[in-house]
């Protein structure tokens, strides 16, 4: 697998436009990295352009410290895992994994050795004279990554890849594809906007706004100590409350109600999902806090409460 360095690379379609400003990263071998943004972002440009599918305006792009800046795609040893898994209809699942191979030339016996190693990898063995056609979602899913998995990649990259699946295959491939990338110790670029998805599976997180990089660390870091309001809204719900020190973000989750405390509030409303409630309160300055409550007694809207603040949890952003 492979270091890669990511050294200003910018891109404009059109002049004075920037789809990227330039952004400096570096991914060491075997992270599992995201880059989380809405759409529009840019995510999805520069992994286009660390695949050699696009040309950037300026910067460089290393791997292992070589220049691949200029080589073309199929030079790089990238494989891409895309969201409409880009396979052969008409061909069986061992076809559609052998493709990649056979195009660089490998002989029968390595394709053969090599499929079934990648479809093991996938857990996909049984399935290798099935037509992708006969195939769920997920495992339609499982036949694009062990195609990428089968050419021995030096970096993965994965576009969207779950969001064309329901939300108990989406959490089913989550697992399935950190454990692939750990199990045989992958570089990947992951380009994702769902943020559950990001937290969940990344070793470390981009956020992308516009085209500039707001914040780089590990799922933990960038939701607990967001640098700005973009990232604190974007990573979750949060409450933004304006202070002599500046703009305050508090999570839901970190705020406490009881029969004393800090803030007098009115519930205003309230939302019950189960393990958990969601409540607006209004304090006696106006302000509006959503509070997160687990194992949620019942409430009624029009009734007064305390609500506690973990300090520890108040994070001040930068304007």
């Amino acid at each position: 697998m492979s270091n890669v360095s990511i050294c200003g690379i910018a891109k404009s379609y059109q002049p004075d436009v920037p789809v990227l400003q330039p952004i400096d990263l570096n991914i060491p071998d075997g992270e599992l990295f995201f880059l989380l943004g809405p759409s529009g972002c840019g995510k999805s440009t520069l992994l286009r352009i660390i695949a050699g599918l696009v040309k950037p305006n300026c910067g460089k792009i290393l791997f292992d410290g070589e220049d691949i800046t200029e080589l073309p795609p199929e030079k790089r040893r990238t494989a891409m895992v895309f969201q409409n898994y880009a396979l052969w209809p008409h061909l069986t699942v061992f076809e559609n994994v052998a493709f990649g191979l056979r195009s660089e030339g490998a002989d029968k016996e390595t394709v053969k050795r090599e499929v079934e190693a990648a479809l093991a990898v996938v857990q996909l063995s049984d399935f290798a004279k099935r037509k992708v056609t006969s195939l769920s979602g997920g495992q339609q899913q499982r036949v694009a990554l062990a195609r990428a998995l089968a050419v021995k990649p030096r970096l993965l990259l994965l576009d969207e890849p779950l969001s064309n699946l329901d939300a108990r295959l989406r959490d089913e491939m989550r697992c399935e594809i950190r454990r692939i990338c750990k199990e045989k110790h992958l570089t990947a670029v992951y380009v994702t906007h769902d943020r559950n998805e990001a937290l969940s599976m990344a070793d470390r997180i981009a956020v992308m706004h516009n085209g500039v990089l707001q914040q780089v660390g590990t799922p933990q870091k960038i939701y607990g100590k967001p640098r700005n309001s973009f990232v604190a809204k974007f990573l979750g719900d949060t409450n933004l409350l304006r202070t002599e020190a500046g703009l305050i973000s508090i999570r839901p989750e970190c705020i406490r109600i009881g029969d004393a405390g800090e803030v007098k509030a009115e519930l205003v409303s309230g939302t019950y999902l189960g393990d958990h409630s969601e409540w607006v309160f209004c304090t006696e300055a106006g302000e509006k806090l959503l509070v997160t409550e687990y194992a949620p007694p019942p409430r009624s809207a029009g009734e007064t409460f305390f609500l506690s603040f973990d300090e520890s949890r108040k994070v001040l952003l930068e304007e």
